[in-house]
């Protein structure tokens, strides 16, 4: 098969397509033919190999991907026969990974049917960063009377956010860094928009919305702590970007990173994947890359020209 190769820790030219062995699948496992695998931000820590000291590096060489969707193609001692041919998605563990590959390993036990409809790069979408925002949106507990900022509107999570604000009720303000991510955020749902690499975005964001409630954030940096130094009182933020310090101001701050997400992920999973079928909250896939481009997936990724989801999709499916 061919799969991405990391030989070295590094930029992402030291993502490489290389032909391997077949994986087999043990007890336990299935083997999937690998249509779409998603890449996700951390992916491009963990190639560079510059991790928190709570996540060690993984051994070299080895092949990225944590998140895929494809149809199982062969199965490991004691799988049920039912898995056989089905059309699947997995996220592959916080610590595994293979994804980025022509076929992949996964254990039963994280495989989930691909719901009819739902194509498999949107799949992919819904197992990663769908079950990441189906609990930032039950952290938030937005209301109707909520004022409901998000960073990166025009990203993978930023687009199903701004769905579930809008099932909620509530007003949208979508933050961006273009005219056109900035049109992509209204598109799911924002009514008001900005875009905070323009000279004084905050001033005219504070005309047009005075009273910020919520603040979702998984960008970091300076946007959002100018934005939560103004949330009205009794406001709060939800966090997910790890970003700790340099916030000033009384608002609750909710960080979903961790135990409290790990402990219920399945539910998150299954959560999101319905609200994918259903329409509820439907994942963008903006940017989809050949498997052998991986490298450039990564670098538009790291230089913020992808819009949505970024995926690689192979020839198979």
């Amino acid at each position: 098969m061919r799969a991405i190769r990391q030989h070295e820790f590094g930029g992402p030219e030291v993502l490489r397509i290389e032909e391997v062995a077949d994986p087999v699948p043990g007890p336990g496992q299935v083997r999937i033919r690998v249509e779409a695998a998603g890449i996700h931000r951390l992916d491009t820590s963990i190639r560079a190999g510059d991790l928190p000291p709570t996540m060690p590096r993984p051994e070299l060489p080895m092949t990225p991907g944590r998140e895929v969707a494809g149809v199982v193609d062969a199965i490991g001692e004691g799988v049920d026969e039912g898995w056989r041919e089905a059309k699947v998605v997995a996220h592959l563990g916080p610590g595994s990974s293979g994804g980025y590959a022509e076929l992949a390993l996964a254990d039963e036990t994280q495989l989930y049917r691909r719901p009819a409809g739902l194509e498999s790069p949107e799949a992919v979408a819904a197992i990663g960063t769908g079950r990441t925002s189906a609990a930032v949106l039950e952290a938030a507990e937005i209301t109707p009377d909520d004022i409901v900022v998000v960073t990166s509107a025009a990203g993978g999570m930023g687009a199903i956010l701004l769905q579930g604000i809008r099932n909620a009720g509530a007003r949208a303000v979508g933050l961006a860094g273009s005219a056109a991510k900035l049109e992509i955020a209204r598109g799911f749902g924002a009514q008001t928009v900005a875009d905070y690499r323009s000279d004084g975005w905050l001033e005219t964001l504070h005309a047009v919305e005075p009273r910020v409630t919520v603040l979702l954030d998984g960008l970091g940096g300076d946007v959002p702590r100018q934005v939560y130094a103004g949330l009205a009182e009794g406001g709060r933020m939800v966090r997910f970007s790890g970003d700790q310090d340099g916030y000033e101001g009384g608002a609750k701050i909710i960080d979903i990173l961790g135990p409290w997400v790990q402990g219920r992920i399945k539910e998150f999973e299954q959560a999101s994947l319905d609200a994918a079928a259903d329409g509820t909250r439907k994942p963008y896939v903006g940017s989809a890359f050949p498997l052998a481009e991986a490298d450039e997936a990564h670098r538009a990724l790291e230089s913020r020209e992808t819009t949505g989801k970024v995926v690689l999709v192979t020839t198979q499916g």
